[in-house]
């Protein structure tokens, strides 16, 4: 991104906080492993990423405002969950806990019933939404350390991968300094506790901020997602090792291929527009609903649905792989009711927006003009009508 290019992107960000907030939705991200973190090889469909290091030396020292990241190392860290993993989640949450400090642990605990925090979450960077909790950069090693492994328990190896390498992508922007207020950075990213954590009575853990957000509900032995932001900028940048690292990788090359492989009648279905739009329901819309549109997976050939499901289960596989083959047995009940529509042109590589709706699923994936190159810049939303923050389950 050239320098006149960032220049505008941070003015217009500053000046039209409010006009993005309830437009954009999203932004990019990046997420810091411990360096004792197991290593393992990342999935095929995401490069292995460099995750920021803990701070050896500086452990317990508070990071200030726009210092830079802990220079990353090499590692790709495993999620391997056996047994009851909501066990798992809630000895790695209260195990956090205790590593932190009473003033620290006051910040990060809401009560179940704070529905404001719940919502509390933005693709926006630091300085454009006030979040709560406390925030990854004034954490020390050990807490980082401890952090993660609540986030390893919850989620599959490719979710953990991937929301690494998004949350990595952000330390990309710092290279180009802030600007309106405006900080960029792994550490400017927020952890929140809403609800003690049980494995009987239901609570949330809450992560993100710039281009990444997971929420995470948990209720005995279930677990939802929804709403998660997976988004990134740059959505391809180079680690610390020199491999390419593109965080959505898999994910756009799969829907352009599935586009492609629709015939003429098929596409006139899908495709409802020339040029890609904006998210429908991101960050700020909550409870509302979208209209199915586009072409339904019933009609499709058998080949067609194995990639529409191959390219939801990258959002419902998130999560741990019990988990996630209950959320995805779920979707393909329904998979009749399930549409695919598509924005923008159908060469791969281009700026297009697809939209897959269900009556238990929406997916969005949305370029963005601002700050150059659309393609390299995405929003993206995980959600579940009936189930967002884990509604259906606490009934």
């Amino acid at each position: 991104m050239s320098r006149l290019v960032r220049f505008w992107y941070f003015v217009l960000v500053s000046t039209l906080t409010v006009s993005v907030l309830a437009a954009c939705g999203t932004g990019a991200a990046t997420s810091a492993a411990p360096t004792n973190a197991p290593a393992t090889t990342a999935p095929a469909t995401i490069a292995a990423t460099s995750a920021p290091a803990t701070a050896g030396a500086a452990a317990g020292a508070t990071a200030a405002a726009g210092a830079t990241a802990v220079a990353p190392t090499e590692t790709v860290a495993t999620s391997v969950v056996t047994g009851n993993a909501t066990s798992a989640i809630v000895a790695a949450a209260n195990a956090f806990l205790a590593a932190l400090d009473s003033t620290q642990q006051a910040n990060v605990q809401f009560d179940w019933s704070d529905t404001a925090q719940k919502q509390r979450w933005s693709n926006l960077p630091q300085g454009a939404f006030d979040r709560a909790g406390v925030m990854w950069g004034d954490l020390t090693d050990a807490q980082k350390t401890a952090w993660l492994a609540v986030m390893q328990a919850t989620l599959s190896t490719e979710g953990y991968n991937r929301v690494l390498a998004e949350w990595n992508a952000d330390d990309q922007l710092t290279q180009g300094g802030g600007g309106g207020g405006l900080t960029f950075g792994s550490q400017y990213y927020w952890i929140a506790l809403i609800g003690a954590p049980s494995e009987t009575d239901p609570w949330q853990w809450q992560w993100g901020g710039h281009h990444v957000t997971v929420n995470a509900t948990i209720v005995a032995a279930n677990i939802a997602l929804t709403p998660s932001f997976i988004g990134c900028q740059p959505c391809t940048y180079t680690d610390a090792s020199g491999a390419t690292v593109r965080p959505l990788g898999d994910i756009e090359d799969e829907a352009f291929a599935l586009v492609n492989s629709l015939d003429a009648t098929q596409q006139a279905a899908a495709i409802l527009g020339s040029n890609p739009i904006d998210l429908v329901l991101g960050p700020g819309q909550d409870g509302k609903t979208i209209q199915a549109e586009g072409l339904p997976a019933a009609q499709m050939t058998a080949e067609q649905q194995a990639a529409l499901i191959k390219l939801i289960s990258h959002y419902t596989g998130l999560v741990n792989d019990t988990a996630a083959a209950a959320r995805l047995a779920e979707v393909q009940s329904t998979l009749d009711q399930t549409t695919f529509a598509w924005y923008g042109p159908t060469a791969a590589g281009s700026a297009a927006y697809f939209r897959i709706t269900g009556p238990t699923l929406v997916i969005e994936y949305a370029p963005q003009s601002m700050g150059g190159n659309a393609a390299n810049h995405i929003h993206g939303i995980y959600r579940d009508p009936t189930n967002d923050y884990g509604a259906k389950l606490t009934q």
